[in-house]
């Protein structure tokens, strides 16, 4: 089963994050859609859940405000902000397409098992929407090239609309950090190799007691060609079909002769 082409103009988009409702980024691809859609709904964490994956909140209540005109924040991860979204908040009106972010940094790799901006996406393909991630790498935190994302964001979902691809499927984009008119296209890319966690910072607290920290550092692979990191790393947007059905069919015969 596929996505059918669409028309983006006509569209019913929902919008979250990981990065919270304040976050420049989710106000940058707002302000961008509300130029392209139909009709912008955001629903998003109240506060930041980096790193949250596809975690889903079962053991407490939730909690869904109203900030503005179909604007809603939700005190829980991404994954139950989209769930709550399509559920309760978008019931009688749901979505055309669901995007999560902008992320401030890039989504590559194996970032993308720990990602809460994927597992937003994740969780609308999940459902059985359209659903699009997008971050924008950079390599210096005060200068966030918000305006190479802005500008590229629409040339990647004008084309995400008029294809067609499966539906157990989500789309990982990511933006490079280079000025938008320095961008040298769009490529589909795989997976690379990025992962977080290379950095642990040890110490102790004023109780004495001994604390770890794990940092942003990362273990990565920049120059593999024809994956994300490396699209990205050269100057331009990557995009990447993740599926999401973990099971690895080529070890499926070896196990089965192996257990038999």
């Amino acid at each position: 089963m596929v996505h059918e082409p669409f028309s983006l103009a006509g569209a019913r988009v929902l919008i979250s994050n990981d990065d919270g409702i304040r976050a420049p980024g989710l106000e940058v691809l707002e302000q961008t859609m509300r130029r392209l859609a139909a009709e912008v709904w955001v629903v998003a964490p109240d506060t930041e859940q980096s790193a949250a994956s596809h975690s889903l909140t079962i053991r407490r209540p939730l909690y869904v405000r109203e900030v503005a005109e179909r604007r809603f924040s939700v005190d829980g991860t991404p994954t139950d902000c989209v769930l709550l979204a399509v559920h309760k908040v978008m019931r009688d009106c749901p979505p055309d397409l669901v995007l999560s972010g902008i992320n401030r940094g890039g989504n590559m790799g194996e970032d993308a098992a720990y990602s809460g901006t994927v597992a937003a996406a994740m969780e609308g393909t999940l459902l059985g929407f359209r659903s699009v991630a997008l971050s924008l790498f950079y390599d210096d935190r005060a200068a966030v090239k918000w305006e190479t994302a802005a500008c590229w964001t629409g040339h990647v979902l004008a084309r995400l609309a008029a294809a067609r691809w499966p539906k157990d499927t989500l789309i990982n984009v990511n933006f490079p950090d280079v000025a938008a008119g320095a961008v040298s296209g769009i490529e589909v890319t795989r997976q690379g190799r990025r992962k977080i966690g290379g950095a642990i910072v040890e110490g102790f607290d004023p109780r004495g007691e001994r604390y770890y920290w794990i940092g942003a550092g990362r273990e990565e692979v920049r120059g593999q060609a024809g994956t994300d990191l490396e699209a990205v790393c050269r100057g331009a947007v990557s995009v990447t079909p993740l599926h999401r059905n973990l099971t690895h069919a080529a070890a499926l015969d070896a196990l089965r002769a192996a257990f038999a």
